[in-house]
């Protein structure tokens, strides 16, 4: 199929997604609101509808639901699996009363980018696919409803679904932010946890004499943790810490979570013995310390068959007339470093530019809607 008259029609269809986008990003969806994720959920399940696209979903007692759509569900051939998870992070109300707006050439508003954007850029593909004709093979789109706490409230229930819905792929899209002129194949994984030091409370007068102090013996272990800060390996940021009642009694008891990044498998294995010799080592006599997994995430490590996508979709992409991506690196988690270790080729950061992700800043460049949806149709074309 020409690439021309599906460019095209992405180009007139953009006025539509753009109301759709805003849309959706004012079904505000934090991750912990069940019925608010579920809400958008049921946005996208009911605009995939409207053009019918086979919906699956799959229910959840505590997170979202996870939602599959698919184009061509009828056709015999392996599937493009495209994917963007509809869970935000903010509490709804903190972008105030409106929270979308658009500023001339700019969308403001939670999950703009991240990652709602890209889900409407395949939208966009999808709907001028299927305008132009388009039956060379299904086009999936997978939507993760617990991304951002790398899928714990479903006890990685829904990332498990969508890798064995997108298990036959040809290849599989991850549509978070974009970065100028880059595809993303390698992120690091994430451990955190939870050190629970426990002291002796005592009368801070005799501070010297008696009491143990758990603030104390967790300062030093944070010290220790704190020296992880290897931007292209080991990281470690201590991000809370609660203990102690009062300037005046030896504190009895210190939390602290601490958020480890690694690039490799033999990383994490080594950083799992570090901080649990860090746990196990007593700073201040009578203190003891209980070291407790609060959540994981793989890394997407360095895999041949994603370079080899990479030089694929580039080839798709330099004839229809566009740039070609460079592989680059990422220190965040998300769904792709899962669909990598599954074995399905993967390329991930192929949604729509931004900023201020995480941040009532975040705002997204209307024009990369388009960008993006061109680079999917490409793909849907090419492979």
């Amino acid at each position: 199929m020409n690439y021309i008259p599906v460019f095209e029609q992405i180009e007139s269809l953009l006025p539509r997604y753009l109301s759709v986008w805003q849309e959706c990003c004012e079904l505000e969806s934090p991750t912990v609101d069940k019925a608010a994720v579920d809400r958008c959920g049921q946005y996208f399940i009911d605009f995939a509808k409207q053009h019918g696209w086979k919906t699956e979903v799959l229910e959840q007692p505590v997170s979202g639901n996870a939602v599959c759509i698919t184009m061509n569900p009828e056709i015999d051939a392996k599937p493009l699996a495209l994917s963007g998870h509809i869970d935000t992070v903010h509490p709804i109300g903190l972008f105030g009363k409106t929270p979308v707006r658009i500023e001339g050439d700019t969308i403001y508003g939670p999950g703009v980018c991240d990652c709602k954007g890209g889900i409407v850029a395949a939208l966009l593909a999808m709907d001028a696919l299927e305008k132009c004709g388009y039956k060379q093979r299904p086009v999936q789109l997978l939507l993760q409803s617990d991304e951002e706490v790398g899928s714990k409230l479903s006890k990685k229930a829904t990332i498990n679904w969508m890798c064995e819905k997108a298990k036959d792929a040809i290849a599989f899209l991850n549509l978070e932010g974009a970065t100028p002129g880059n595809a993303c194949l390698q992120r690091k994984g994430i451990i955190t946890y939870r050190l629970i030091v426990t002291g002796k409370e005592a009368h801070a007068s005799r501070c010297a004499t008696e009491g143990a102090s758990a603030i104390l013996d967790a300062a030093h272990k944070i010290i220790e943790l704190e020296k992880l800060k290897d931007a292209e390996g080991l990281t470690c940021n201590v991000g809370t810490i609660e203990g102690g009642n009062a300037a005046n009694t030896v504190p009895g008891k210190c939390e602290i979570l601490a958020n480890i990044r690694f690039a490799t498998q033999d990383q994490l294995e080594w950083v799992k013995g570090y901080v649990k010799a860090i746990a196990q080592t007593v700073h201040v006599k009578g203190c003891t310390c209980e070291l407790k997994q609060e959540s994981f995430r793989v890394a997407m490590e360095y895999h041949e068959r994603n370079v080899q996508l990479l030089e694929h979709l580039n080839s798709c992409f330099t004839s229809c007339g566009m740039d070609p991506l460079a592989a680059s690196k990422s220190t965040g988690g998300s769904d792709a470093a899962d669909v990598t270790v599954y074995g399905i080729p993967c390329i991930d950061n192929l949604g729509v530019l931004g900023s201020g992700i995480h941040s009532v800043r975040e705002c997204a460049p209307i024009p990369s809607l388009l960008q993006s949806a061109k680079w999917l149709a490409a793909a849907a074309l090419g492979l």
